[in-house]
């Protein structure tokens, strides 16, 4: 009996070690035979999230950069306005200017 065992456990443990050899590394299993592509999938997966941060980081960099560059001026003649360089008459009428008011001509006279 134990050496019918342990016949079985060799044949066992030999089976066990040529079938990756025999078969390749990916066998025949409970998913089929031969080689699958699902493995591929993983990889495609990480590249597409990857990719969809880069794209919406990007996206949204390129939206504040226009944002703060649009308000540049702004901030500049409010700090000036704050730091009393230029009285509430000339920030209104520069505020205007740089908020492009089509009620004025270039000239500041209302039509």
């Amino acid at each position: 009996m134990t050496s019918s065992l342990a016949a079985t456990f060799a044949v066992q443990s030999a089976q066990l070690l040529a079938d990756p050899v025999a078969h390749g590394p990916w066998g025949t299993g409970p998913w089929g035979t031969g080689f699958s592509p699902w493995f591929l999938l993983f990889p495609l997966f990480w590249i597409l999230v990857i990719g969809l941060f880069i794209f919406f980081a990007r996206r949204t960099w390129r939206r504040n950069h226009e944002w703060a560059t649009a308000r540049g001026g702004e901030s500049v003649l409010r700090e000036r306005y704050a730091r009393g360089e230029i009285d509430e008459t000339e920030y209104r009428q520069r505020l205007e200017v740089l908020g492009g008011d089509s009620s004025g001509d270039s000239r500041g006279n209302r039509r």
